[in-house]
């Protein structure tokens, strides 16, 4: 199989590049990525001592795609800009280039070479104030949602793909969704064969971890270097909660898909850790004090930043009912990982960071 992996140098699309070509040695796996994140350039050696040809190009630019030597069997989608407050400055250019005509250009390539198309979506589909509604009880260390909830799709285990999608939701999660309609097109109009997974937090080693993208590997790298931190909104409680999946526990996933078109095409799933797998900032702040054995300064800030939500908790029982694959790494294994590969590179990070 020869697959094409945009995105290929960034967190998840490194990983798993580097994953498929470690399991598939008769794979050929080219990554394509235009290295514009900081902290890129470390996955370049990773990929090559995998085997995994890459390509610099930028999938805004059509004939970046076009002049990479085909044919493809598969394209692994992961390419995006993926923070929720991108776009907020007025800098709309970059996000909506990236994410909506960027992946019409990789269902272009995708087309002309009649590859399978595995397209990493995201959780933030789903609309902003919808999920401010949600009922929500409080615990001592975060929000739990309620068994009753005002939405259909909406439970005590979390949000479904039934959830209504009428609403703002940030121009990431707006770019994405309309990539996901446009996918659908592509399929009715073209034959395209393509899965699309919906993927909340994703963390592990190798994440430049920012405050609005990757922020349990952040939290992770404040406490290893000592740096302060914030917790924002909601009243500066710390509360709010997120599930995560290790980035192996999502290849496993991809590689299963990968194997099996017949059996994924026109799938739309969320992929997440479920309530077993998530984490509110407070419960992180002491998993990460716990394991790195430091303790740092984090203030509160009240006022809550627009795009931001209480909780978000993956259903992912329709993916459940499609496959065996469940995920192995439990939330404090995860952040155990993202530290020992902290301690390995931690020069590196340091300058890249």
């Amino acid at each position: 199989m020869r697959v094409l992996v945009t995105g290929g140098a960034g967190f998840i699309g490194g990983n798993v590049a580097i994953g498929l070509a470690e399991r598939h040695r008769d794979w050929d796996i080219v990554a394509l990525d235009n290295l514009r994140r900081r902290g890129a350039e470390l996955n370049l050696p990773r990929l090559r001592a995998a085997g995994v040809s890459f390509a610099h190009g930028d999938i805004r630019l059509l004939e970046d795609l076009l002049d990479l030597a085909g044919p493809f069997d598969a394209l692994l989608e992961c390419s995006a800009e993926p923070s929720a407050l991108a776009g907020l400055d007025g800098r709309t250019d970059y996000i909506v280039k990236s994410n909506l005509l960027g992946a019409y250009n990789c269902l272009e390539l995708a087309r002309r070479h009649a590859a399978y198309v595995v397209f990493l979506s995201t959780s933030r589909v789903y609309p902003i104030a919808l999920l401010r509604e949600l009922a929500l009880r409080e615990t001592d260390t975060r929000y739990e949602l309620s068994a009753d909830q005002p939405f259909v799709g909406a439970s005590s285990l979390g949000i479904a793909e039934q959830f209504p999608l009428h609403g703002a939701r940030s121009l990431y999660g707006t770019t994405k969704l309309a990539a996901e309609l446009l996918l659908e097109e592509y399929r009715a109009a073209y034959g395209l064969r393509a899965v699309i997974d919906r993927c909340g937090v994703i963390a592990g080693p190798w994440q430049m971890g920012k405050v609005d993208q990757g922020v349990f590997t952040y939290w992770m790298l404040a406490h290893h270097f000592h740096r302060p931190l914030q917790y924002i909104g909601f009243g500066g409680l710390g509360k709010q909660v997120r599930d995560l999946l290790h980035v192996e526990d999502l290849l496993d996933l991809l590689e299963e898909q990968l194997l099996d078109p017949q059996h994924w095409d026109g799938a739309i799933v969320n992929v997440g850790g479920g309530r077993a797998g998530s984490l509110s900032l407070l419960e992180t702040t002491e998993l990460c004090a716990e394991i790195t054995g430091h303790r740092v300064e984090v203030s509160s800030v009240a006022e809550t930043r627009a795009g931001d939500v209480p909780i978000y908790i993956a259903d992912c029982r329709a993916l459940g009912a499609l496959t065996e694959w469940r995920p192995r790494q439990s939330s404090r294994q995860l952040l155990v990982d993202v530290h020992a590969w902290i301690c390995a590179h931690e020069s590196d990070l340091a300058k890249a960071l």
